[in-house]
């Protein structure tokens, strides 16, 4: 897979996770997120960049409940964070290394829509 440089604007942005609450609570224990099963599989954590993560939470996530949102600023991650083409090309944030814990800015319950799929905070854009 061909790793490209994203512009300097998504190398500082928040990036993020959605993970089940009770896995991240038991991350939080041991200070480091290891992957979920598709993570461990594929060798890299999968983030999303805000404007991929509709997308995500539709796609992976549908039905499933107990779901948190985890957001970090993507300079934090360096130098094991990779922007690597994934769905439709776009340039997508895997983490090759551990996700610390302790570098979210915040987590965000994400509760189910009518339809299924996580909806997502109203404030996203502002956070």
């Amino acid at each position: 897979m061909t790793t490209r440089s994203p512009p300097e604007e998504q190398r500082s942005r928040l990036i993020f996770k959605i993970v089940a609450r009770h896995v991240w609570e038991d991350a939080c224990k041991g200070g480091a997120f290891e992957g979920s099963a598709d993570d461990v599989r594929d060798g890299f954590i999968h983030l999303s960049a805000r404007h991929q993560l509709t997308g995500t939470a539709a796609k992976h996530f549908r039905g499933r409940s107990g779901l948190l949102l985890a957001a970090f600023d993507s300079a934090a991650l360096q130098p094991a964070l990779k922007w690597e083409p994934s769905r439709g090309g776009d340039l997508f944030p895997h983490l090759y290394a551990p996700l610390p814990t302790a570098a979210a800015l915040w987590t965000k319950a994400l509760p189910l829509g009518d339809d299924g799929v996580p909806r997502l905070p109203g404030d996203l854009d502002e956070c």
